[in-house]
């Protein structure tokens, strides 16, 4: 297990969930660093220790220009360069398309497109300095490849990162820097306490019903785990990959099919 061995990875949003699951894989792969680049400082830390050696925690905020400049300054500066980035940081909401607020709509753009966006810019401009190209993985969603009738923001800015993967990806292959993404479907964890309350209560539904019901429904039987998705995220960083440009790669039990 040594695809991604000398390599330095830098995770976005990933103290926990699925950023800390590739973070993991990361290192069972031979990553020599992978760099736990979280807004909450304190989880990030107990996340690093908790991973072991090769394992570094930095505060991020995708929404923050200068976050994301001294958070790639500082990883560059300790360890040379970054040779993988995954864009992990992201936010959910949901309302009916007449109670959309211009803050939910601001703030899960501003996490989920510009955050996504800005954060590849300043890690590909880091990469082409280096001269040795780079990996770069940006998590879209099924969510991204339709619409949902409550969650309009969120799949728009899912969608968003899908086109930004293939516009990205055609511009900076030549500087080989693979630039592709990972569409997941519903996936547990944590975050579905939230989104089950959320649902349970624009479709009136009893707590737990929702989560059951996506679950049955997705054609391998279940829902997803983070760790279902470590095997796409270890390709796409890998020299594998080098010939995989601008792609997004569906992850989800059978739920979309393309």
């Amino acid at each position: 297990m040594s695809r991604l061995a000398g390599k330095t990875a830098f995770i976005t949003g990933s103290a926990r969930g699925i950023g800390r699951a590739f973070a993991e894989a990361y290192l069972k792969e031979g990553a020599a660093h992978v760099v736990i680049a979280d807004i909450d400082l304190a989880r990030a830390q107990e996340t690093a220790s908790e991973l072991g050696e090769g394992a570094y925690a930095v505060r991020l905020d995708v929404t923050d220009q200068t976050s994301i400049d001294a958070a790639v300054k500082e990883t560059v500066d300790k360890f040379g360069g970054i040779d993988i980035l995954v864009n992990n940081a992201a936010l959910f909401d949901m309302s009916p398309t007449v109670e959309i607020t211009r803050a939910s709509y601001d703030k899960l753009f501003a996490v989920n497109f510009s955050g996504t966006l800005f954060t590849l810019q300043a890690v590909a401009k880091a990469m082409i300095a280096r001269g040795k190209g780079g990996k770069i993985i940006n998590m879209a969603s099924q969510a991204g490849r339709r619409g949902e009738a409550l969650v309009a923001i969120y799949c728009a800015t899912k969608a968003a990162v899908i086109s930004l993967t293939q516009s990205t990806g055609q511009d900076l292959i030549k500087h080989k820097i693979n630039v592709n993404a990972i569409a997941p479907g519903v996936v547990d964890g944590e975050h579905w306490s939230g989104v089950d309350a959320l649902f349970a209560k624009y479709e009136n539904r009893p707590l737990g019903e929702k989560k059951r019901l996506v679950g049955e429904a997705v054609p391998y039987g279940r829902m997803g785990t983070a760790e279902d998705l470590t095997g796409m995220a270890v390709f796409l960083a890998s020299s594998d990959s080098d010939y995989v440009v601008a792609q997004t790669y569906n992850v989800d039990g059978g739920n979309w099919m393309n």
